[in-house]
């Protein structure tokens, strides 16, 4: 018989989701047939769809060999810490990625990628014990492309990370702003509405009208901080505010308004991208997660210190570089 206490990164979940994070190795079926017969909650039967909640006592009648069997095992290869911290408090870490490196692995990187880095420095730190906890790992809301740099938030915690990805899906409460510099003169603030479509074996976007019936909506609104002319060719530094979050939405919304991000060798303008290669060796798309802007009004629950507060990241050494040879010092 295995007792387990939930804690408050287990709770508000359904049991049949909690036993199949926790017996990872189990299949579907045999966890449904442990909940009829090997599983009581507070002393009480329960169903696969009962929500379970921190506090509550799990009683599981298999001996501890055989939920060994039933646990994957939990083998990490350290990842070399290559983030900044921006932000951190017991609930929250922002982390600044560094150029090249992916937010989440994939098939081509598995180990080292920014989320494993950020689990690895809160073990280190002793914030979080994957061997206590089996059915939460910290986690990013949100993700950023590999080659652009900038703000990633992560929670903590279960509840931290939900409040989280409710702030980036409802909008009011935070505000997330990039920098990036363009090709052309940008007068004026623009917003940019439409729709768009993916094509995921070229992984590019098309940018369609609003009255298109297909494609999902996405807007962006863009503000020019400073000008600069560079070997013939007008550039603006722009300041871009995402109101949703698509794919490569900067960067295709931006060019099709006729203001292209420099390096981007799938929306740009070539001639530019050789300037820019040459120059100042830039061989990708120059964009920056800046800021993070939190709204007073978060005044309860674990986000409550981030109530009126902006985060800011420091620009990457190329980024300053470029911004200061075009634009000046200012």
């Amino acid at each position: 018989m295995i007792k387990l206490t939930i804690t408050e990164n287990q709770g508000n979940q359904r049991l049949d989701r909690f036993l199949k994070k926790y017996f990872d190795g189990a299949p579907l079926s045999l966890i449904y047939k442990m909940i009829r017969k090997d599983v009581k909650v507070n002393g009480k039967r329960s169903t696969n769809e009962a929500m379970i909640q921190a506090g509550d006592e799990l009683t599981l009648y298999i001996s501890e060999e055989e939920a060994a069997k039933l646990q994957k095992p939990k083998k990490r290869v350290r990842a070399k810490k290559q983030f900044n911290i921006a932000y951190e408090d017991e609930n929250l870490i922002i982390a600044e990625k560094p150029f090249g490196l992916l937010t989440h692995g994939d098939k081509t990187e598995k180990k080292n990628h920014l989320a494993n880095q950020v689990v690895d420095y809160l073990i280190e730190k002793g914030d979080y014990n994957p061997r206590m906890d089996r059915t939460f790992t910290p986690a990013p809301a949100g993700r950023l492309d590999r080659n652009t740099t900038g703000l990633v938030m992560f929670g903590k915690n279960a509840q931290t990370l939900q409040d989280l990805n409710r702030l980036i899906r409802e909008k009011d409460d935070l505000g997330k702003f990039y920098l990036t510099i363009a090709a052309g003169k940008m007068e004026s603030p623009i917003a940019l509405q439409d729709k768009m479509t993916k094509d995921g074996d070229l992984n590019m976007i098309s940018v369609l009208p609003m009255d298109s019936e297909e494609g999902k909506v996405m807007e962006t609104l863009a503000e020019p901080l400073a000008h600069g002319r560079y070997k013939g060719q007008w550039y603006t530094l722009v300041q871009v505010e995402i109101i949703t979050g698509r794919t490569h939405q900067i960067r295709a919304h931006l060019a099709k308004a006729g203001y292209p991000v420099i390096g981007d060798t799938k929306y740009g303008k070539p001639q530019v991208n050789r300037v820019m290669q040459q120059d100042f060796d830039l061989n990708t798309h120059l964009l920056h997660a800046w800021q993070l802007r939190f709204s007073p009004a978060l005044t309860e629950g674990p986000l409550a210190a981030m109530a009126g507060k902006t985060v800011e990241a420091e620009l990457p050494e190329n980024f300053g570089r470029i911004k200061e040879t075009i634009f000046g010092k200012n």
